[in-house]
């Protein structure tokens, strides 16, 4: 009589058994899944920052392709193709990604730059102009100035600019821009001072340097700024002013400073040699 008893508490002990192993299994499977989803992030941020563009694009595409519609393997191939230097490829990425459902306006405003990027300037104004103004960020504000610059809408260049410096914590880079804008407006003493406050935020930031002497030599001052420099940043900015003197036909001052270019790099100067004996032949001819 206690056989079938028996019976049953074995089987219901064989069965709580296999419970526990499926329950077993299915918290491994999930862990697993976390990890790899941690993992997969991981690996999302480095193809971003640190490997090499072009590498980047092929994982993330394969990544898209095998997963269609995430988002955010869509904004990782469009981001990597941006770092790769391919702006038309960049710009159809960021329009499947703003085509997207869970596409958002920062989306938007990259969509923009891309286009900036393959000198679309109408496509990117249109697709700034869709973003509500009261979506303020500073990339959508250095965007605006930039568009607001090819339209040679000034007032509005210097606005939108303006706006953008006192939107973020590094304003170097689009006090340098917002500079050039004012040098390519033949306002250079008003880029000579954007190029110095750029300077002050970044001493590091040659391309500044160079404005700045661009706009010094424009006005015919024909002197080094002082500002941290290396010797070869010094012998390039020489070159640079040399090449602006010799521009506004100040021909013996362009020749000393080539010399001087040419003397002060540590290298052999290619550059300056061969500006030098192109100058010297015209002035022979």
């Amino acid at each position: 009589m206690r056989h079938p008893i028996v019976i049953s508490a074995a089987l219901m002990g064989t069965l709580a058994l296999a419970a526990c192993d499926q329950s077993g299994e299915a918290q491994v499977e999930r862990a697993l899944q976390d990890v790899n989803v941690v993992d997969e992030t991981n690996l999302n941020d480095v193809m971003l920052t640190v490997a090499d563009p072009n590498e980047a694009v092929n994982y993330f595409f394969r990544a898209s392709t095998n997963d269609p519609g995430r988002i955010d393997l869509m904004r990782g191939l469009a981001k990597s193709l941006i770092r790769a230097r391919r702006p038309a490829e960049a710009a159809a990425a960021w329009k499947d990604v703003v085509d997207h459902e869970d596409s958002t306006l920062n989306d938007q405003i990259n969509y923009a730059d891309a286009l900036i990027r393959t000198n679309d300037w109408t496509a990117a104004e249109a697709a700034l102009d869709a973003i509500p103004p009261t979506h303020e960020t500073f990339k959508r504000y250095r965007l605006e100035a930039m568009v607001a610059d090819s339209n040679e809408e000034w007032e509005n260049a210097d606005s939108f600019y303006e706006t953008a410096v006192g939107l973020t914590t590094s304003p170097a880079g689009v006090l340098n821009n917002w500079g050039f804008s004012k040098l390519t407006r033949g306002d250079y003493s008003g880029a000579q001072r954007l190029f110095t406050d750029a300077l002050r935020n970044d001493p590091d930031l040659f391309t500044a340097k160079n404005n700045l002497v661009l706009a010094r030599g424009a006005q015919r001052n024909y002197d080094l700024p002082v500002i941290q420099m290396t010797q070869i940043e010094r012998a390039q900015l020489l070159h640079t002013l040399a090449l602006t003197a010799i521009k506004q036909n100040d021909l013996t001052i362009g020749r000393g400073l080539l010399r001087e270019a040419i003397d002060t790099h540590p290298q052999h100067f290619e550059a300056a040699v061969r500006s030098l004996r192109a100058l010297e032949d015209n002035v022979t001819n």
